[in-house]
């Protein structure tokens, strides 16, 4: 990192889906610059998990972002909000074909991420802020093996515009970052395959895949007065893989 210690200090942060993967990577990098840290994880066992060892100035909290009621009483615990981050995130690959898992995977990526937007709004409203969610580079050319993933992702940047421009007057800004592919557990399923591993890596201009801290970087400069002029934009961070 190559952020003052102190950029983010006396800021408070929410991240969801920040217990493990590039959500925790960018909690930990907010921290690092001195915010006060809310991440959320679906499972109870992740979020113990987490708190047995949390990053300095980092706690985690359950939180089911397909559950409205869940969102809003998470919300109403803080007293101000600076930052959101809107990781939470599902895939079921060829599964989403099926209409069912289709609709799950657009609620915890795209219709969850404007729960938590909206949520957040009236805390962020009293001396703006910045809200970051995490699109892909699905979210411009097709999916085949995870439609649903590619069409919430696809949604999420034109959430971002949307929100981007409703939230403007009240000095919030809105934008994304569209990782390309990353070694997460998400990625696992490519890692392993010894073949698509290698052509991921050869096709990416830099020559390697992602790391979480990758994403974060990009993060925290969405979130930090450096971008003070900066909405409504979706950032890729995919080392050159979508202009190749």
């Amino acid at each position: 990192m190559s952020f003052a210690v102190d950029l983010l200090a006396g800021q408070s942060a929410l991240v969801t889906g920040g217990t493990s993967g590039i959500g925790a990577a960018i909690a930990a990098a907010l921290a690092g610059c001195g915010a006060e840290v809310v991440v959320t994880g679906r499972q109870a066992g992740s979020v113990a998990d987490y708190n047995a060892a949390p990053p300095a100035r980092c706690r985690a909290e359950p939180l089911d972002v397909t559950d409205g009621g869940a969102v809003v009483r998470l919300l109403a615990s803080f007293t101000r909000l600076h930052i959101v981050v809107n990781s939470a995130g599902l895939i079921h690959r060829e599964a989403e074909y099926d209409p069912a898992r289709f609709a799950e995977v657009l609620d915890v990526n795209l219709t969850g991420s404007l729960r938590v937007a909206e949520a957040a709004h009236p805390l962020l409203a009293r001396q703006g802020g910045a809200i970051v969610n995490i699109a892909s580079m699905l979210s411009f050319v097709g999916g085949p093996h995870a439609p649903g993933y590619a069409a919430a992702k696809g949604g999420v940047v034109q959430l971002t515009k949307s929100l981007a421009i409703r939230y403007a007057a009240q000095g919030i800004r809105v934008n994304a970052i569209a990782p390309g592919w990353i070694e997460t557990r998400f990625t696992l399923a490519v890692r392993n395959d010894a073949a698509r591993r290698e052509a991921i890596r050869a096709r990416t201009p830099m020559g390697r895949w992602g790391r979480p801290e990758d994403v974060a970087g990009a993060a925290v400069f969405l979130c930090s007065p450096a971008a003070a002029f900066v909405t409504g934009a979706t950032l890729p961070v995919d080392g050159g893989y979508l202009a190749a």
